[in-house]
């Protein structure tokens, strides 16, 4: 195949040059220029990708749900938002043997009994992929594999075969030959991943890309490799823990922050039927700085433990955050002091999300304070209490969306209080729990000093 002709393009302008160079010759914006390929007049690489450019009424186009894909994983299925779409393309990263190549595999091993699959493996031999599924006890008869980093050639062999479901392991291994840099360079990650879009939409195929991440937890490459692909999934978890879990940020196809909870065992990724167990701690007593949160992710309402640590300071006092966000916890105390009287500013805060888990709503505001509350009194709050409600500057107590869904899903799990805010309070009672309005700070924290 002849090389094409490369020119260097600034990320800021769009200005061309011949060579690289240091400064931008357009906008003079220093280290901008990348490598991309050289356009020749008439070529159509992307023609594909926006069939039919005729003008259109909208109310003329007929709309229709896209066909799932189940892969067989419930939890994997419910991070995608039912399932793979035919000619979707899946982004997923994590850290380093955190699991995404295992629940790849399992599921290409699945979807292989009724759906024609690839598996091209970038970063290990045929071998080791082999030896990987002999672990997990896959069935694999119908499972081809391919191991290549050439880009043209995983075309051909795409365009050959006519999978269903193909997964590239890794984009950062590939390298393009219309290309000079080297794989996992921003130019061939970006030019590698368009290439296996416009397949992809072009054949119907859906197409699976495993991104590697960078040290601060992003995925490595290009910003435009996120918005190339129709479904960004990140693997979330310790690596020293069993628990993992796959976390959606884009679904073009279905809901955003959808959460799919997993366990690594022995023979691989096991989905989690009831993930809130894991985020609950046991204690054999009560224990002062423990407040029970109902979370929603996605469409899934979680309880999870949060505790808080008020220690005496020695110095500058700290506040230290896991799982929440640190600024946040700053403006809740000074909510709490302001508003409750509870002075904190010569103490050691630390709070913690038990289990791993990432609290990205602000209606975990009300269940941070009273666990502060309850370290710093050093009284336990009352027993199968769960408490939601997000906490303004004022001192009120917003309500949190979806409170029914998330006081139907403590109910279930044998809780039998619940302090929330006045808005989200039922109107008709939920058998077996007591539920609590309150409208602003210091009313939650003196209902909590008179159940105490």
């Amino acid at each position: 195949m002849a090389k094409s002709k490369t020119v260097y393009s600034c990320t800021e302008c769009g200005a061309t040059s011949p060579k690289w160079q240091g400064q931008c010759p357009g906008c003079g914006v220093w280290n901008t220029l990348v490598e991309s390929v050289a356009e020749t007049p008439g070529t159509q690489r992307f023609a594909s990708l926006a069939p039919g450019a005729r003008l259109q009424k909208l109310s003329d186009i007929e709309a229709r749900e896209a066909d799932r894909i189940p892969t067989g994983i419930g939890e994997f299925d419910r991070a995608l938002g039912g399932g793979l779409v035919a000619g979707g393309v899946v982004l997923i990263g994590g850290d380093p043997g955190i699991g995404k190549s295992t629940l790849l595999l399992q599921a290409l091993a699945g979807l292989a009994e009724a759906h024609k699959v690839l598996y091209v493996s970038g970063e290990e031999s045929g071998e080791q992929v082999a030896l990987r599924a002999r672990r997990l006890n896959l069935e694999t008869q119908h499972l081809s594999l391919m191991a290549e980093i050439n880009l043209e050639r995983i075309l051909g062999a795409l365009q050959a075969e006519k999978p269903q479901v193909a997964v590239i392991d890794s984009i950062q291994t590939l390298w393009s030959e219309q290309l000079s840099s080297a794989p996992g360079s921003v130019a061939q990650v970006r030019e590698c991943a368009a290439q296996l879009t416009r397949l992809a939409k072009a054949q119907g195929i859906t197409v699976i890309l495993v991104g590697h991440v960078t040290k601060e937890g992003a995925l490595a490459g290009p910003r435009v490799l996120e918005h190339i692909v129709d479904t960004v999934l990140y693997f979330e978890g310790d690596t020293h823990s069993s628990f993992r879990l796959v976390r959606a940020f884009k679904n073009r196809f279905g809901a955003v922050n959808e959460l799919g909870v997993f366990a690594m065992t022995e023979t691989g990724l096991k989905g989690v039927s009831n993930p809130s167990a894991l985020f609950l701690s046991q204690h054999g007593q009560e224990v002062a700085g423990s407040c029970v949160l109902v979370t929603q992710e996605g469409t899934r309402p979680l309880l999870v433990e949060i505790q808080a640590l008020v220690d005496t300071a020695h110095g500058n006092p700290r506040r230290l955050t896991v799982g929440l966000d640190a600024q946040r916890l700053a403006m809740l105390l000074a909510v709490l002091h302001r508003h409750a009287g509870v002075v904190c500013f010569d103490q050691d805060v630390f709070v913690n999300a038990v289990g791993g888990v990432k609290i990205g709503e602000p209606a975990g505001d009300l269940a941070v304070l009273l666990a502060i509350t309850s370290s710093l009194k050093n009284k336990p709050l009352p027993e199968k209490l769960i408490v939601f409600g997000e906490v303004g500057l004022a001192g009120e107590i917003r309500p949190a969306p979806r409170g029914q869904e998330r006081l139907k899903e403590a109910a279930k799990l044998g809780f039998t209080r619940a302090l929330i805010p006045e808005a989200n309070k039922p109107k008709q009672a939920i058998p077996g729990m007591e539920v609590i309005g309150v409208r602003r700070v210091e009313e939650a924290v003196a209902r909590i000093r008179e159940m105490s």
